[in-house]
């Protein structure tokens, strides 16, 4: 019954690690469709780690697959998994840590990729979050499109009532900050499964060398068992 239970909770486990790879690998391919704001909170580096955090989940399953599947005697492949369990978990502190302290400094960060901004990405912000400038209706505005209309429309949102929603850096930072939050937290996430994994392995290893012993011993009485 014991084995059964642990088979069971290893399999479960198993099929999240899968999942958890799958949507990795999924939301770092999607992401990479134009899309002006999700393109400036994401970079191409970004979506790589996605990627490869993925693809490494992946392999880790198809490793999990082949060991689990030997003989009880042959355990070296359930160690080798969880080498590899080891490696993901790296892999996933490195990119949720990245992340997560990227957005300690979000006003900051996104006011240097608002400056390299090209005029037609300016603009579209602009327009979409109904704003003019970053901090504030003259710092680096783009002049043009349905909202920024003119120097006065922009000088005008600071002069009325002053609201940080009337410029961008509260638009922009707001979305990538539950965006972020939101990554970081399901990459967090995922060590959870990789640790259970790992330690379900190594109940697994222990329970096969356990009854690879007591079969050893018992071959050794004639093979009638124990008393």
């Amino acid at each position: 019954m014991v084995s059964r239970a642990l088979m069971a909770s290893w399999a479960v486990l198993d099929v999240l690690l899968l999942a958890a790879g799958v949507v990795a690998l999924a939301l770092s391919i999607v992401w990479r469709a134009p899309n002006v704001l999700m393109n400036m909170v994401l970079s191409n580096a970004d979506l790589t780690a996605g990627t490869i955090l993925g693809v490494s989940l992946i392999v880790t399953f198809v490793i999990s697959v082949t060991a689990i599947v030997q003989r009880n005697h042959v355990i070296f492949p359930l160690e080798i998994l969880n080498w590899a369990l080891l490696i993901d978990s790296i892999g996933i502190v490195v990119i949720g840590t990245f992340v997560w302290f990227y957005t300690l400094r979000q006003r900051a960060n996104f006011y240097e990729l608002w400056k390299v901004a090209s005029r037609e990405d300016k603009i579209f912000l602009q327009d979409m979050f109904k704003c003019c400038g970053y901090f504030n209706g003259t710092d680096l505005a783009e002049i043009g499109g349905a909202f920024c209309t003119s120097v006065e429309v922009a000088a005008a949102l600071g002069n009325e009532d002053k609201l940080e929603t009337n410029y961008c850096v509260s638009h922009i930072t707001g979305f990538a900050d539950s965006t972020l939050n939101n990554i970081f937290t399901t990459v967090y996430g995922y060590m959870a499964i990789v640790i259970c994994l790992f330690l379900a392995t190594l109940c697994v290893i222990k329970k096969r060398q356990e009854a690879e012993r007591f079969k050893r011993i018992d071959a050794k009485r004639g093979g009638k068992g124990f008393v």
